[in-house]
């Protein structure tokens, strides 16, 4: 039988490595460009993404949307003077996950480096966006990753059946004199106040400037 001749590397086409979104931009996932982000994709996407992989209960997930939401609320109440651009800061944290969704720590542990510099990178091109700092002070990474320790306490003891000694175990004491009852919102909800607290957020941060 006659060889076939190997394509050449020319000839071969490279995987798709961008997404469209609803707002018609193409986000390219390996290169991600800051003119290719909007908050109403942002919104969508994380409204749309289950915390705990969907395992909670109650007739809808917990969003992803809405713990960003908490998550800001509670860096306010830790620092009380906090300036109003580390607030959207905190909104945005989890902004990479309309993208890449929402994995769960052991599996992030379990891919590494590389999974952290693709996140990051992301992380920066949105903050770019919004104009926001690329680079994050570590003490704000610190506050933010506490307050959502917080949240994760809060998710895990009322809907994801963790006992009070095991949440404290895995996501430390909550904030002392923040209450908090989760009631999941339905996607559609958690979408509009996501976007309702970034512009409510961005307005303030622009007339300070």
């Amino acid at each position: 039988m006659p060889v076939r001749p190997r394509p050449s590397k020319s000839a071969v086409v490279a995987p798709r490595a961008w997404q469209r979104m609803l707002s018609g931009r193409r986000l390219d996932l390996l290169d991600p460009s800051a003119m290719d982000i909007e908050i109403d994709d942002i919104a969508l996407g994380l409204s749309r993404v289950a915390r705990w992989n969907g395992q909670t209960t109650g007739e809808h997930g917990f969003s992803v949307a809405q713990h960003s939401l908490i998550v800001e609320e509670i860096c306010a109440h830790i620092e009380p003077e906090l300036d109003t651009k580390w607030r959207l800061v905190a909104l945005l944290h989890d902004a990479p996950e309309y993208v890449i969704g929402d994995m769960i720590s052991p599996f992030k542990a379990a891919l590494g480096l590389d999974y952290r510099r693709f996140e990051d990178h992301l992380e920066q091109a949105i903050h770019i966006r919004f104009g926001l700092p690329a680079k994050i002070p570590a003490a704000i990474k610190t506050l933010i990753k506490r307050a959502d320790h917080a949240c994760a306490y809060f998710e895990a003891t009322q809907l994801v059946g963790f006992s009070d000694a095991e949440a404290r175990q895995f996501f430390g004491q909550p904030p002392e004199g923040y209450h908090l009852t989760i009631d999941p919102l339905p996607t559609r909800e958690a979408c509009v106040q996501f976007v309702d607290r970034f512009e409510a957020l961005s307005e303030r941060l622009s007339a300070q400037l």
